[in-house]
């Protein structure tokens, strides 16, 4: 298993790539991959809800942006938050990956994201991050997940106020998904940037179905994501060197 650097991309020559991206996110990408030569499918591996009270969340919220730090866990914490309140706030802001800290710069803030490792890993590394003793941090994100940056930058000292903004539920696949999935061609790629989308994907679709599903190219944005699609039942597995869209697809297209 290699890493297939961005810089590296090549046409992706009528090969199909299925996005695993939630529920309606995922038009971006498969406008990058037709403008590349490549077929895109939608399998969505998780749907994507605004938290159920709204009126407890925005007053959640409107605290989290009285904090010092204030991080966004990825770009639907920024969409269902500025649904809720304007972002204005005098906190330093972070994001977990470079497509958080656009969506922040949409709505008029300015954020540090990591430039390399755009993940959680990749945030707590960050200079900011390393002493927190007493700070008041703001988490924005949604329930579930590893639960990494909230056991980290707890350990670190930091006071943390934590605002589940959206919800991840598992999305509702229809006929044309399944027809999808049985008739994909052997050289298809699977692009998977979340665990917890593989997870519920393996278990909406029917045994044979997921056999099928894995016998695709699993094109993955990090090593535990490797080790997660290898022991579902993926033998062929290729790490990107991110899950921005623009990796994924360099590695897709080795």
């Amino acid at each position: 298993m290699a890493t297939q650097p961005a810089s590296q991309a090549r046409a992706l020559n009528g090969r199909t790539l299925v996005i695993t991206r939630p529920v309606g996110t995922a038009g971006a990408m498969a406008r990058q991959i037709r403008a590349r030569g490549g077929v895109p499918v939608l399998l969505p591996g998780l749907s994507l809800r605004a938290a159920d009270d709204a009126v407890a969340t925005r007053a959640a919220l409107r605290e989290a942006l009285d904090a010092e730090l204030l991080l966004f866990t990825s770009p639907a914490a920024v969409r269902f938050a500025a649904a809720l309140l304007p972002l204005e706030t005098r906190a330093s802001v972070l994001a977990v990956g470079q497509g958080s800290a656009r969506a922040l710069h949409r709505h008029g803030l300015t954020a540090q994201a990591p430039e390399q490792r755009q993940d959680s890993e990749g945030l707590l590394a960050l200079p900011v991050l390393q002493s927190l003793q007493g700070r008041r941090v703001a988490l924005v994100g949604a329930p579930g997940g590893r639960g990494l940056l909230r056991d980290q930058l707890r350990a670190r000292g930091a006071h943390l106020h934590e605002v589940q903004v959206y919800q991840r539920v598992p999305p509702r696949l229809g006929p044309r998904h399944l027809e999808l999935v049985r008739h994909l061609p052997a050289d298809a790629r699977v692009l998977l940037s979340s665990a917890e989308a593989l997870q519920n994907l393996q278990a909406a679709l029917a045994p044979a179905l997921w056999r099928r599903l894995c016998m695709a190219l699993a094109v993955v944005s990090s090593e535990r994501l490797a080790s997660i699609a290898d022991a579902a039942g993926f033998s062929r597995v290729q790490k990107a060197a991110s899950a921005r869209g623009v990796d994924l697809l360099a590695a897709a297209a080795m």
